[in-house]
Parts: structure tokens; C-alpha cells; sequence
């Protein structure tokens, strides 16, 4: 079973630079692979943070602009070239449907993967399964837009020393109910993960921010800029802190950079004025691990 991680494929907004490549991100979680918004070039980035085809079992598209699609032809026509086995869900605005069929078979290749198409045509529960459960939520951006949330159910966390004093180990343990369960093991709320790119300020940023353990979001501006930011429907990187404040993150991942700014520092200090959580400045490569579990105690466990 594979850590619960982002690994970052790209950070750059509207074009890429020297630096940064257009978006990518993939969520590992578990066994699955969740591959949010890849820009032109994912395919590549793929290759150079050393993970495959294999590795995606569900493709997200945000919204159809080409900094969060263009790179749908080339992990598609990847899953075919390496005979990826299993169905690949893609989720998308449905509004957008006629573009993602063009990215789909954007040229000719032999197609054999199972790639399924779920255009979204309101907000609420996308799928559910040993995962958890996938939400959409709309978002304020000048084409339609939705953001993505991932809830895993709440469960229980067995303590060692109850476990013996009753005298239970190895399979029995799987077969615990209540009320022998509840005098064993304490509550153990379910990790919380969501995604939020090209958007104003709008109560889908906030549902989707609620209570997350890391929440992945664009700041593409900075304050000085914040006119620019509403002007073009995005997010400055006070108001991306702003929200995980409100919200209860547990950690901030900033990405989505203008090319306008130079130095990174600037978009962590600027967020830091306004969350006091952790904050990471997303680059390109980067592997981000989601925050340890909280014991009972609300400390995190080792």
C-alpha cells in the first residue's frame, strides 16, 4: 500500500517557465491515483517523479483552460501504450464534454484502455468506495468550473494495552463489534483532502477547505495584485490562507504561480501573516506527504 502523498508534476499558471511546468499533480492514496489537472508536459513530469501509467486510476480536470488539460492526449494515449489494466474514471465539467472528447482522441493511436468518461453536471458525491467518498464542489472562475474533495469515513484506532487486557490479537481483532470494540479503541476521525484551482472567493472554496488535512489550492496572485485576481477569477495567496484559516487546515499547499513573481518567498510570508498552520510552496517534483494521523489526545501519532 502505497503513502499517502502528492506528488507534485507541475506549479505554473497559464504558461510554464524555466522552472515550473504547467499543472500536474498526483494524490496517492492508497491504491489509487488521483490525477488532478494535467497541464501541457504531465507525461514527462510523470516520467521524472517516477510515476506510471499505472499509477492513475482517476483523471480530474478542474476546468477545460490549457494550462489544466493539455496534457490529457498524452497520459491517455500512455495508458494505452502501456496496457494499463484497470478502468480509469475521468471526471470533468460536463459543460466542457466536447473538449475532453477532442483531448481524448486528439490523434490517432491504438486505443485500448478503459478510460470513462463522468461529465459532472451538478455539485455532490462523484463515487464512493474502499477510498472514501469523492466530492465535487462548484467553483467562480470565468469558464465553469468545480473543485474536488476527498473524505475518508471516520473509523477507530485500537489501543494496544485494552487489546491485551482482554486478551484479543490477530484475526480477532478484525471481528470486534460493539460493544467489545467501543471498550477497545477510541475514535479516529477519517483524513480529509481537497483541491481547489482557478476560482474567486466563493462558498465552494470554503465547503471544499472544510476541516482538510491538506488542502492544495491556487494563489496565483499576491495581494498587491488582488484587483488582477478578480478581475480573472483567481485566488491571491492571502485569501488562499484566509481560507484555510477559517476552515481548520492542517496543511497549506500553495501552487498555481504567476509568472509575473519571481521569488516564492513572497507567497509563503504573505500566507503566514494569516495561518499559522504548515504551508508549503509547491514546486515542481516535489513529494508532499498528507499530515500524520491525530491520536486520541490530538497530538500525531508516529
Amino acid at each position: 500500500m502505497s503513502p499517502r502523498e502528492l506528488v507534485v508534476l507541475g506549479t505554473a499558471s497559464q504558461v510554464p517557465t524555466r522552472a515550473r511546468n504547467h499543472n500536474g499533480y498526483l494524490l496517492r492514496w492508497d491504491a489509487e491515483g488521483f490525477l488532478f489537472d494535467p497541464g501541457d508536459g504531465t507525461q514527462r513530469q510523470m516520467v521524472r517523479a517516477g510515476v506510471a501509467a499505472t499509477d492513475v486510476t482517476r483523471l480530474f480536470i478542474t476546468h477545460f483552460h490549457g494550462d489544466h488539460c493539455l496534457g490529457v492526449p498524452g497520459v491517455v494515449q500512455r495508458l494505452s501504450l502501456d496496457r494499463v489494466p484497470h478502468t480509469v474514471h475521468a471526471h470533468f465539467p460536463a459543460e466542457g464534454a466536447e473538449y475532453f472528447d477532442r483531448l481524448r482522441h486528439a490523434s490517432s493511436f491504438h486505443d485500448v484502455a478503459d478510460v470513462r468518461a463522468h461529465p459532472i453536471t451538478e455539485p455532490g458525491v462523484l463515487a464512493e468506495g474502499p477510498f472514501g467518498r469523492l466530492e465535487a464542489r462548484r467553483l467562480d472562475h470565468t469558464l465553469p468550473a468545480y473543485g474536488y474533495r476527498l473524505v475518508e469515513p471516520d473509523g477507530r484506532t485500537m489501543i494496544p494495552d485494552l487489546l491485551a487486557a482482554h486478551g484479543i490479537r490477530g484475526q480477532a481483532i478484525r471481528d470486534l463489534r460493539p460493544p467489545l470494540l467501543d471498550e477497545v479503541s477510541v475514535p479516529r476521525r477519517g483524513q480529509r483532502f481537497a483541491f481547489v484551482m482557478d476560482t474567486r472567493l466563493c462558498d465552494g472554496v470554503f465547503e471544499l477547505a472544510d476541516g482538510a488535512d491538506m488542502l492544495v489550492i491556487e494563489s496565483t496572485f499576491l495581494h498587491g495584485d488582488e484587483a488582477l485576481a478578480v478581475e480573472y477569477g483567481h485566488l491571491t495567496a492571502r485569501q488562499a490562507a484566509e481560507v484555510a484559516a477559517e476552515c481548520g487546515v492542517r496543511k497549506l499547499v500553495l501552487t498555481h504561480f504567476s509568472q509575473r513573481y519571481t521569488d516564492p518567498r513572497m507567497f509563503h510570508d504573505e500566507a503566514a501573516e494569516v495561518f499559522d498552520g504548515e504551508i508549503v510552496i509547491a514546486a515542481d517534483l516535489d513529494r508532499v506527504p498528507l499530515p500524520r494521523r491525530r491520536d486520541r489526545n490530538g497530538g500525531e501519532k508516529t
